[in-house]
């Protein structure tokens, strides 16, 4: 898709299938199942729709998925993809790992900052992008490496760690003009530095909400993840967004939805939020 000066293409980072509850938390079951049927398991089909950003200039990749480091056990159990998901995905769009020089992670769980790095051939963790400076919250990065035993599980330092070895690392502090036509804002809510991206050029805007706003199924601004570490954050910054989204027009990106990885938001007269006309598959 064109977004002015942008080109906009999703990236799968791999697919899975995981516990619905934990994806829409304090929801019950009855009402979330209507929209998002769950397995035998009570799994959902998710994804990992990572996005690259590209212009006369600029090769970015806006997270990483899970990548392929994760064990045969963690893959039976979230019936991942097999090999490398995201380097194949870009491969299809005729993409090189040296080529982007630009990698903008909206926070640090598994499912997001797995594909930053690979196993190289002597069995080494080393940057899948060797050419790309990699850009991070400064507060998600100290949560993340301090390893408190709450939060371990949730953040596997290889995923993220040889970056700072290799000094590729970029950290920035809050809302920021990234690049030329990218910035970032802080939501916080599902992690404490969480970030969402705008995307603009030329009058139009795109916005990845990462897991401010996971798939469509999460527009109704109450239904958040278990995952979420303030809920009541993520319901204030959701309402905030998904009314500036929807009232400017603007192009919402989904990182976790199978169906649908973009599409234009509409308000309803509860207050609440849908995808409207012209609802797009994948950018």
């Amino acid at each position: 898709m064109q977004l002015g000066d942008f080109t906009l293409t999703t990236i799968c980072g791999g697919r899975f299938r995981i516990d619905g509850g934990t994806m829409f938390g304090v929801v019950p079951k009855a009402i979330w199942n209507r929209v998002c049927p769950a397995d035998e398991k009570n799994n959902i089909p998710q994804t990992t729709n990572c996005l690259l950003v590209q212009s006369q200039d600029r090769t970015v990749l806006i997270d990483t998925g899970y990548g392929s480091k994760l064990t045969d056990k963690a893959r039976r159990r979230l019936g991942a993809d097999e090999g490398d998901p995201l380097l194949e995905s870009l491969q299809s769009a005729e993409v090189k790992p040296t080529d982007i020089d630009t990698v903008i992670l909206t926070h640090l769980h598994f499912d997001h900052a797995g594909g930053c790095t690979r196993y190289d051939e002597a069995g080494q963790v080393v940057p899948a992008f060797p050419n790309a400076e990699y850009i991070v919250q400064q507060q998600e990065w100290t949560t993340a490496a301090a390893q408190c035993a709450e939060l371990a599980a949730a953040y596997p330092t290889e995923h993220f760690l040889p970056l700072e070895h290799t000094g590729q690392l970029r950290l920035i502090e809050g809302d920021t003009e990234i690049l030329p036509g990218i910035r970032s804002h802080v939501t916080g809510g599902h992690t404490e530095a969480h970030q969402i991206l705008y995307i603009e050029s030329r009058s139009q805007t795109a916005v990845y909400l990462a897991d401010l706003c996971p798939t469509s199924h999460h527009l109704p601004t109450s239904w958040c993840m278990s995952y979420d570490v303030n809920v009541l954050q993520t319901r204030r910054m959701k309402r905030r967004v998904l009314g500036e989204t929807a009232d400017g027009g603007w192009l919402a990106l989904f990182d976790h939805d199978p169906t649908h990885a973009a599409g234009r938001l509409e308000r309803t007269k509860g207050g609440e939020f849908v995808l409207g006309e012209g609802v797009q598959g994948r950018p």
